[in-house]
C-alpha cells in the first residue's frame, strides 16, 4: 500500500499554521506577511482567486447595465404600443364614411354619394 501522507508533510503543515498564527493586523498593514512562506507557497492560487473576483464583478457590473437597459427599452416598447393603438383608433374614426362626407362638406367640395353601386370595366386586350 502505497503511503499518501508523510511525516514531514504534517511538520511543514505545523509550521505553517505557526506561522500564519504569528501574522499580526500591522504585519498585514505593513506588507510584511508577504514574504511569509505560506503566502508565497500560495501566491498563484491567491492570485487566481483575485483575477477571478475582479471577472465576477465586472460581469455583474455589466448585468446590471443591462438590466437597466432593458428596463427602459420595455418601457419605450409599451409606450410605442399605446400610441400606434391611439393612432389605429383615430384613423379608423377618421375613415367612417359619415367622418369622410363631413370632412368634404366642410371644405366645400361638390361631391356626391354614390347612388348605384360602382360597376366593373370590361376592356377587351
Amino acid at each position: 500500500m502505497k503511503k499518501i501522507f508523510q511525516v514531514k508533510d504534517f511538520d511543514n503543515y505545523n509550521e505553517e499554521i505557526r506561522e500564519l498564527k504569528g501574522v499580526t493586523f500591522k504585519d498585514v498593514i505593513n506588507g510584511n506577511f508577504v514574504t511569509k512562506k505560506v503566502f508565497t507557497k500560495q501566491f498563484r492560487y491567491i492570485l487566481f482567486l483575485v483575477v477571478l473576483s475582479f471577472f465576477y464583478i465586472s460581469n455583474h457590473y455589466k448585468v446590471e447595465n443591462l438590466q437597466k437597459e432593458l428596463y427602459y427599452l420595455n418601457k419605450e416598447v409599451k409606450e410605442l404600443r399605446y400610441e400606434a393603438l391611439t393612432t389605429s383608433s383615430e384613423l379608423m374614426s377618421m375613415s367612417k364614411p359619415s367622418e369622410v362626407l363631413k370632412k368634404i362638406k366642410k371644405q366645400g367640395i361638390e361631391l356626391e354619394e354614390l347612388s348605384e353601386p360602382p360597376r366593373i370595366l370590361n376592356v377587351p386586350k
